[in-house]
């Protein structure tokens, strides 16, 4: 320890940065570290050093003064340096009990220096070692000290950097359960505490999976909320804007009527006031006719009244000749009948006013008008069968609506000179299911609404299908294997379908109407499935389009014990018939000309000959021939392309085993390319197995009845083959097919 404390370089040094930093000092070797502090005073440090272990008072350092007289130095250090307010600092110094100011409970790298500080040395010794207050210069540097001696006891200034690096801590045990209940993560060790104890726990990683796929969950339902909100967003636009459509509407037609009800309105006032004219005028003429004649009436009665008058005046004579005269005109007179009554009354009749179109009019105003054109929707997904479409329509406004005229008719092909059809319907609804339909048939259909008003306009027009009438599956041409097999079927359909589904159901498991597993969108009338070994299956295809699927096809059954076949009869020879049931090729021994066969390639035309068609599935494949021991035969396989007009084993493309019969003698060849091994059977086959292996590319012959192996070809299969059989003789071969491998044959 006293090697270690004499290697301390101190902390002298003529002048403190304000941003100065503290390193351990042990970062540096001894040699590299600058030797700022004296030699005597690291002397006394040293000295100090060994003081406090021995708790005794320093040998060296400052002489002839006493332990005691160290608070007086202290005291006088504190004034210059303006540390009187430091009380700890104070009080650590005056404590006359303790030699040292120790600061051990902190680490070494936080004393800025040595790893014990000795603030003991006297201001004489600093000054004549010139290094002002324990090495940190003049006392314009004080607050330096200040900050210094703070950090020491843990405050620090924070414009002082300090890399400190702290002790090593147990790291925390990880979180990995996660509490279901509380729904946060645990550490294993807290999963027996009573907090957790009762609530259900489950790994970390598996919640968080949980919590992923939850996330996702609701992710893909808040996409489905944001389309549907979209749409419905959109559909408001439409609504609004029909909504707009419809006051314009509305207000145009009440503008209409309104303006047809003054337009009556004022004719009925003219006429009105016309015919009221016409009677004032004609009172007005009566009345002046007969003021006009009472006029001259009372004028004639004035001018007899002058002349009488003056006739009194006259002379006797004179007086009888005028009053003769007067008498007659007075006579006449009197005898006119002078009209005194009024002709025509200063009343007016009351007016009754017609108003009833004017109430018609009024009245229309409030009538609803005719419908606006609706939409027909598109068709929906799985809206068909084979004879019905189910068809909808919206009418976006607020239109009264009494009943719908739905038309269709079916689409026209394109052929001159053939109308269709049309059909109308009325409907109350806005939907409707339409029947008796052709299956796979696109009809179009338009809708038009109505009220008492009148038609809307017509909708536009939507192309709507029926589904497919069910496929039908050709049982006799399904081939099958262990591991799979070939479905093949007919449309059932005049026009194209998009898709087929192939439906799958074990036929050992009980309610075996359900479906087990469903193969989709076959584009074509064939499907090789994957199937399980030795089990039997019950098959179903439908096929689609966009009105949905079709009803299912009549079942057909599939077992999957060994590989099953049929031969193929358009290859046949025209020689050679095969039986219904595909498995059996007789030749009859008739010797008139052969039947004419269809022309066509795929038949054989030298050798009597029929390939079966294998399904095209790589393994292995097995099958018998039951044969008659004196019959010519050749069995084997052979590439699709093999020459028809070649005999079966003459070329590259077959490898066959013949069997010729003659002079009670056997013999029996394995050909290829027209070459055979040596071999000699001495117990003629009654059955004949044959194993095709992909795999190691072989092909083996046994003697079935005697489980004996008679020969093994090694060819190489690039591509699939076909079992093919020949009869050069009258006679019949039966093809043992779908039927387990023979163990003892498992071994080859």
């Amino acid at each position: 320890m006293e090697e270690g404390a004499g290697e301390a370089p101190g902390l002298g040094r003529s002048a403190a940065s304000k941003d100065f930093r503290f390193y351990h000092m042990d970062l540096y070797d001894s040699e590299d570290r600058l030797q700022i502090f004296p030699e005597e005073s690291t002397r006394m440090r040293r000295e100090g050093v060994q003081a406090e272990m021995t708790h005794e008072p320093m040998r060296g350092g400052v002489k002839g003064k006493a332990p005691g007289d160290l608070g007086e130095e202290v005291d006088e250090l504190v004034h210059p340096y303006g540390l009187e307010d430091d009380h700890e600092l104070g009080d650590e110094f005056i404590e006359e009990n303790t030699p040292r100011i120790e600061v051990s409970e902190y680490p070494s790298y936080m004393m800025m220096g040595s790893e014990q500080r000795d603030w003991r040395l006297t201001g004489e010794t600093a000054q004549g070692e010139d290094l002002g207050f324990m090495g940190w210069g003049s006392a314009g540097q004080c607050q330096d000290l200040r900050e210094a001696y703070r950090y020491s006891h843990g405050r620090a200034s924070e414009e002082y950097e300090c890399y400190v690096i702290p002790e090593e801590e147990d790291e925390e045990e990880v979180a990995d359960i996660f509490c279901v209940t509380c729904k946060t993560p645990i550490r294993a060790s807290e999963k027996d505490q009573d907090e957790h104890k009762q609530h259900e726990v489950t790994p970390l990683s598996k919640a968080l999976e949980s919590a992923k796929d939850e996330i996702h969950k609701n992710m893909y339902k808040l996409e489905k909320q944001i389309i549907e909100m979209e749409n419905f967003a959109s559909h408001l636009e439409e609504v609004f804007i029909t909504v707009e459509e419809n006051f314009g509407r509305q207000e145009q037609n009440f503008e209409s009527h309104y303006n047809e009800i003054l337009e009556t309105l004022a004719q009925k006032y003219e006429e009105k006031i016309q015919a009221l004219g016409e009677k004032k005028k004609e009172k007005l003429e009566a009345l002046y006719g007969q003021l006009v004649s009472c006029g001259e009436n009372l004028d004639t009665c004035k001018e007899l009244m002058e002349t009488i008058e003056e006739m009194c005046h006259e002379e006797k004579v004179d007086f009888i000749k005028d009053a003769v005269a007067m008498a007659d005109r007075l006579g006449k007179f009197l005898k006119t009948k002078t009209d005194v009554e009024i002709s025509a009354q200063p009343d007016f009749e009351d007016q009754t006013l017609d108003f009833s179109d004017v109430e018609e009019l009024m009245g229309s105003i409030n009538t609803i008008p005719a419908p606006s054109a609706p939409v027909i929707n598109p068709q929906a997904p799985n809206s068909a069968t084979g004879s019905s479409v189910r068809v909808c329509w919206s009418l976006y406004s607020d239109d009264t609506v009494e009943s719908y005229q739905l038309s269709y008719r079916p689409v026209q092909d394109g052929s001159p000179g053939k109308e269709q059809t049309e059909v109308t319907m009325t409907i109350k609804e806005t939907y409707c299911s339409v029947t008796n339909l052709l299956p796979n048939t696109q009809y179009e259909f338009w809708v038009t609404a109505q009220n008492r008003a009148g038609l809307s306009p017509t909708s536009e027009r939507a192309v709507y299908m029926t589904a497919p009438c069910p496929p039908i599956i050709k049982s006799k041409e399904i081939r099958s294997c262990e591991e799979a097999a070939l479905i093949s079927w007919e449309s059932g359909n005049l026009n194209p379908v998009d898709s087929y589904t192939v439906e799958l159901t074990q036929a050992e498991m009980p309610g075996a109407s359900g479906v087990t597993e469903s193969v989709v969108g076959i584009p074509t009338c064939e499907c090789l499935v994957q199937l399980q070994p030795r089990q039997s299956y019950t098959i179903y295809v439908r096929a689609l389009n966009v009105g949905g699927p079709s009803a299912r096809s009549e079942p057909a059954t599939v077992h999957t014990t060994g590989s099953y076949f049929p031969l193929d009869k358009h290859t046949c020879h025209p020689r050679l018939t095969v039986s219904e049931d595909g498995l059996t090729v007789v030749r009859s021994e008739r010797r008139g000309p052969p039947r004419e066969p269809v022309p066509s390639d795929a038949h054989f035309t030298r050798c009597a000959a029929v390939m079966g068609n294998l399904i095209p599935v790589r393994g292995r494949h097995y099958w018998e021939v039951e044969v008659d021991e004196c019959l010519d035969y050749t069995v084997g396989v052979a590439f699709e392309n093999v020459p028809r007009q070649e005999d079966l084993g003459a070329n590259r493309l077959s490898w066959c085993m013949r069997h010729t019969f003659a002079s009670s003698r056997h013999k029996y060849e394995f050909l290829h390319k027209t070459t055979t091994p040596d071999i000699r059977i001495t117990v003629p086959p009654k059955k004949i197995g044959i194993l095709l292996d992909y795999e190691n590319a072989k092909l083996s012959f046994f003697n079935v009845d005697i489980s004996q192996h008679l020969y093994t070809f090694s060819c190489q299969l690039p591509q699939f083959v076909h079992p093919c059989f020949s009869l050069e003789k009258p006679g019949c071969l039966k093809i043992h097919n779908g039927i387990s491998m023979p163990k003892h044959i498992t071994f080859y």
